[in-house]
């Protein structure tokens, strides 16, 4: 009597082995997304700090923001709407949290090349930005800051900072001509000190060129004295 011949398991094909190993690949980069999404800044920190040893640079502050509250978010909503009219997308930066709202405004639309005054599109967001001022109902105060990066050509034989101060004040004195509270309004300038990018890339750099105007609520309008 023949014996039966033992079932042999079919190979599979090559590419199907390399297909699960996609899948595999796949499924491992999502769920690394999703515990990256929800990661514990302060412990990732510490984490690296163990491996990098005593000399590794971090962040020694981990600021964490309280949710945005309607006024914050109305404010930065209508800012935007009115700015985006005048700049491209790439000319400017909107946020908000529980207690201002941050207008950052990049240097190579605001103002003209190299120099500290304001390009024709600058001039027209600022109108447009003027008239959603005189809406709010609130006593805000107005800071408008500026910042530069450390390899901005010097003009003058300028130092950043004061080529940082000369660009808020150009902005600030706009504010006045056009009839702002000068009460309401004040100026800093930063230099090189606050950089938003440290990474060694020439276009990064650049964006560390820019002006911010911060806006901060002072109180009601209506509980304003009457000067």
């Amino acid at each position: 009597m023949a014996r039966k011949k033992k079932f042999e398991c079919k190979v599979a094909p090559a590419w199907l082995t390399s297909f699960s190993d996609l899948m595999s690949l796949l499924l491992t980069f999502f769920i690394l997304l999703y515990s990256m999404s929800s990661l514990d800044v302060s412990k990732a920190v510490k984490f690296l700090h163990y491996f990098q040893g005593d000399d590794a640079k971090f962040e020694q502050k981990v600021s964490i923001f309280k949710p945005i509250v309607p006024f914050s978010t109305n404010v930065a909503m209508k800012v935007k709407k009115r700015i985006s009219k005048h700049l491209p997308i790439h000319a400017y930066q909107i946020s908000a949290t529980e207690d201002y709202v941050n207008i950052r405004l990049f240097n190579d639309i605001f103002f003209e090349k190299n120099g500290v005054r304001l390009s024709k599109e600058a001039e027209r967001a600022l109108d447009d930005f003027i008239v959603l001022l005189e809406q709010i109902d609130e006593n805000l105060s107005i800071n408008v800051q500026g910042f530069c990066s450390s390899d901005l050509p010097k003009q003058s034989s300028e130092d950043v900072w004061s080529f940082s101060v000369k660009r808020a004040m150009s902005v600030l004195d706009y504010l006045l001509k056009k009839g702002v509270d000068p009460q309401q309004l004040s100026a800093s300038g930063y230099g090189d000190a606050k950089p938003l990018y440290t990474w060694n890339n020439p276009l990064l750099n650049r964006r560390n060129n820019r002006v911010e105007i911060v806006l901060q609520v002072v109180s009601p309008r209506q509980n304003m004295p009457v000067k």
